[in-house]
């Protein structure tokens, strides 16, 4: 029987087929993890750079207007669906990997990578709230520059990106449109001003990327791997 006869049927069926096609095609390219380091360049930089400077320079009066805007047509919004989204992009990336689509680097190697970036992130992140002291916006605490779910969520999307984009080039504009809705949310919850997200997408960013940058890989280099075939 035609599933176009059930429409709540369409979408299950189309992700499926998604997928599978997925799975085919990546199943077709190398076998191997490339386990390279990740060249550094000044280009790679204008992110993180652009938004950290970008926060820094409406840290006045336009964070205010942009809290008075969202109190006045988003009085009543609260969402936690942030708190899934900040570690999507991570639980994607060993998702996809234990489904045989080989990720640019192996488990150890992965791991370690995303263990130090996490460390310079969270590091960096609450020496600077408790450096600045700033209220939120909702009045609940004083920790509210950078945003440490932000930068979370920007750190996650790179590290989904980076070990990926190489095989899926649709990977980064969905880690990053993640994470740009957890800044947003965070916004929207009134736990966070406009500077405090964009700061903490930079450093979410900049930490992930220099992790990958001096990273010494320790372990095997081009590890032959088993691949899952649909």
């Amino acid at each position: 029987m035609s599933v176009f006869l059930f429409p709540k049927m369409r979408l299950p069926v189309f992700f499926f087929f998604f997928l599978h096609a997925t799975f085919r095609l990546c199943a077709q390219d190398s076998v191997i993890y490339l386990n390279q380091p990740l060249k550094c360049t000044e280009r790679q930089f204008l992110a993180p750079a652009a938004l950290i400077t970008g926060g820094l320079l409406l840290s006045g009066q336009i964070k205010q207007d942009v809290v008075d805007f969202r109190n006045r047509n988003l009085g009543g919004f609260y969402t936690n669906v942030d708190d899934v989204l900040t570690f999507t992009p991570i639980a994607a990336v060993y998702s996809l990997d234990a489904f045989g689509i080989a990720s640019r680097n192996d488990f150890w190697n992965r791991s370690a990578i995303l263990f130090k970036g996490e460390v310079m992130m969270l590091g960096t992140v609450y020496l600077l709230k408790n450096l600045t002291d700033q209220t939120r916006p909702d009045g609940s605490n004083q920790h509210s520059f950078p945003s440490s779910h932000t930068a979370q969520a920007f750190l996650a999307a790179t590290f989904l990106s980076q070990e990926y984009k190489h095989k899926l080039p649709w990977i980064p504009y969905a880690a990053y449109a993640m994470a740009g809705t957890v800044a947003s949310i965070r916004i929207g919850n009134n736990k966070h001003y406009i500077s405090d997200v964009l700061v903490g997408a930079g450093i979410g960013i900049l930490s992930q990327k220099v992790s990958y940058w001096t990273h010494r890989y320790r372990w095997g280099k081009n590890v032959p791997r088993p691949i899952i075939r649909f």
